[in-house]
């Protein structure tokens, strides 16, 4: 069903992790499936220096986070922006098609960091939860659900997938 990139992405993933202090964050997610990914970028002279991200989902959504990762990390903010999801599946040696949301995220997730970084460069305002993050990285959410640590600027929780801010009724 996977393609031998797909499970060596899969089973030995790249740049995994949080970026203290990053200059762009990006999250999406699909809430029909339950896949939610995170991306964190440092940008030197307009280039990105480093991808770290965190994802919650499927085999595909963290090969495809891994693969993104890879693609983009040390390319100018211009050359990541036109990263496609056909671009990300053909790296892949293909995505099965219930799973081409996946490549979709991948690069969306990674778009909506270049755009925090390019909005907080331009001085628009900076949401609660990033002026948070920036006075402290030790700020963490906590799951009502599971009782996971999660970053601050994270909507849902990386271990469960639920969201996080709201407890449920019952």
């Amino acid at each position: 069903m996977y393609s031998e990139q797909v499970m060596n992405h899969f089973s030995s993933p790249r740049n995994v992790g949080i970026i203290e202090n990053a200059d762009g964050i990006g999250e999406v997610g699909n809430p029909v499936c339950g896949d939610m990914m995170t991306f964190y970028i440092k940008v030197e002279d307009e280039k990105i220096a480093d991808v770290k991200y965190k994802t919650f989902g499927c085999v595909a959504a963290i090969a495809v986070s891994s693969k993104v990762s890879e693609m983009t990390k040390g390319k100018s903010l211009e050359e990541a922006k036109t990263l496609t999801k056909q671009a990300v599946a053909e790296s892949l040696d293909g995505l099965p098609k219930e799973k081409m949301h996946c490549s979709n995220l991948g690069a969306q997730a990674l778009n909506a960091a270049i755009k925090n970084y390019e909005d907080r460069k331009s001085g628009k305002p900076v949401s609660t939860i990033e002026a948070i993050n920036k006075e402290t990285t030790t700020v963490d959410a906590e799951c009502c659900e599971c009782q996971t640590s999660n970053p601050i600027e994270a909507k849902f929780c990386m271990n469960c997938g639920e969201g996080l801010g709201e407890k449920k009724d019952g």
